[in-house]
C-alpha cells in the first residue's frame, strides 16, 4: 500500500510540474556568473520594511543567482530621474537580467495583484521609449502599489552600471506611463486597449515619420478610430502632446519596430480572446478535478 501511495504521489508531482507556468527568470538560475553581460541587478524600494524586503527577495528569486548587484531606489531618485516628488514612498522593486543584442525586452510582473495600474505592456512601451532594450525585467511588490516607482528603479540601475539613458527620453517615458494609467482608469477603456493604442501609434509613427504636430494629431485620431476608443478632448490632447514630444526627441521607432510588432500581437490576442480568463479558470479547475478523480479511482 505504501508503495502505491508513493507511486501516486510521484505521478501527482509530475502532472503538477507540467501544469504550472514558467516565468521569465526560469532559464536564468543555476548558470553561474555571466562575465559577458554582467551580474543581475536587483533594485528595492526604499519604503520596504525588512520583512517586506525579505518577501520581495523571495518573489524575485534573488537566491537563484550566485551574485547580484543590489541598489535601493528613493524618493530623491524619482525627483532626479523624472522630476517627481522627492517625498514619494518607493515600494515596487525590480530584477534586471541583461541579455544579448536581439533578445528583446521581456517584462514579467511577478505580483500582478499588487501592481494595480501598470501592465507589463505599459512597462514595455515606456522602457522602449526610454531606450532600454535586451533585458529580462521582473517587477514585484509586497504591498498594493500603482507600480510607477519600478520604472525609476530601472533607470537608477542602468545609471549605476554606467549605461547612459537620455534624461529627456526618461521623462517622456514617465509621462507616457502617467498618460497610459490615467486613461486606463477611465470607464469604458481598459488597460489592454490603452497598451494597444500606444503601440499602434508608435508603429504608425515609425512607418509615416511625421514632421509636424498636425501629422501626429492625425495619427492619434486615426488609431483612436481604428481601435474604436472614445476619449475626452483633454485626454486626446495629452496623447497628441506626448507623441509630439517623442517626435521632437527624434526617437528611432524603426529600431524597435520588431519589438512593437511582437507587443502588438500579444495585446491583440489578449483583447480579442473574450473567454480567456473563464477558460483559464475552467482549465485549472478541471485539471485538479481530474487529479482527484484519478486518486479516487486507483485507491478504490
Amino acid at each position: 500500500m505504501k508503495k502505491n501511495i508513493g507511486l501516486l504521489l510521484l505521478v501527482f508531482l509530475i502532472m503538477v510540474s507540467f501544469a504550472l507556468p514558467n516565468g521569465v527568470s526560469a532559464s536564468t538560475g543555476g548558470e553561474g556568473i555571466n562575465e559577458k553581460l554582467g551580474l543581475p541587478i536587483v533594485v528595492y524600494g526604499e519604503a520596504l520594511t525588512d520583512a517586506q524586503k525579505a518577501k520581495v527577495t523571495k518573489l524575485l528569486e534573488v537566491n537563484q543567482h550566485d551574485q547580484v548587484d543590489e541598489f535601493t531606489v528613493t524618493g530623491q531618485d524619482i525627483a532626479n530621474y523624472i522630476g517627481g516628488n522627492p517625498n514619494s514612498n518607493m515600494y515596487s522593486s525590480v530584477k534586471i537580467i541583461h541579455q544579448d543584442n536581439g533578445a528583446g525586452l521581456n517584462i514579467e510582473i511577478v505580483t500582478p495583484d499588487n501592481i494595480t495600474e501598470v501592465t507589463k505592456e505599459m512597462y514595455t512601451n515606456a522602457l522602449l521609449t526610454a531606450g532600454v532594450e535586451n533585458a529580462d525585467v521582473l517587477v514585484a511588490s509586497s504591498v498594493k502599489v500603482s507600480g510607477h516607482s519600478a520604472l525609476t528603479g530601472i533607470y537608477k540601475a542602468y545609471d549605476a552600471k554606467g549605461v547612459a539613458l537620455d534624461k529627456e527620453r526618461m521623462e517622456v517615458a514617465s509621462e507616457e506611463l502617467d498618460v497610459a494609467t490615467s486613461i486606463g482608469n477611465q470607464e469604458g477603456v481598459d488597460q489592454a486597449q490603452v497598451s494597444e493604442l500606444l503601440t499602434e501609434i508608435k508603429k504608425a509613427i515609425a512607418e509615416q515619420n511625421p514632421a509636424t504636430k498636425e501629422e501626429i494629431e492625425q495619427i492619434v485620431q486615426e488609431q483612436l478610430q481604428n481601435l474604436n476608443i472614445e476619449l475626452s478632448p483633454e485626454d486626446r490632447q495629452r496623447l497628441i502632446d506626448l507623441f509630439d514630444q517623442m517626435r521632437s526627441l527624434n526617437i528611432d521607432f524603426d529600431q524597435v519596430k520588431s519589438q512593437l510588432d511582437e507587443l502588438a500581437g500579444g495585446i491583440e490576442n489578449l483583447v480579442n480572446d473574450e473567454g480567456f480568463w473563464n477558460s483559464l479558470t475552467s482549465a485549472v479547475r478541471g485539471f485538479f478535478q481530474s487529479i482527484a478523480d484519478f486518486f479516487r479511482s486507483v485507491i478504490s
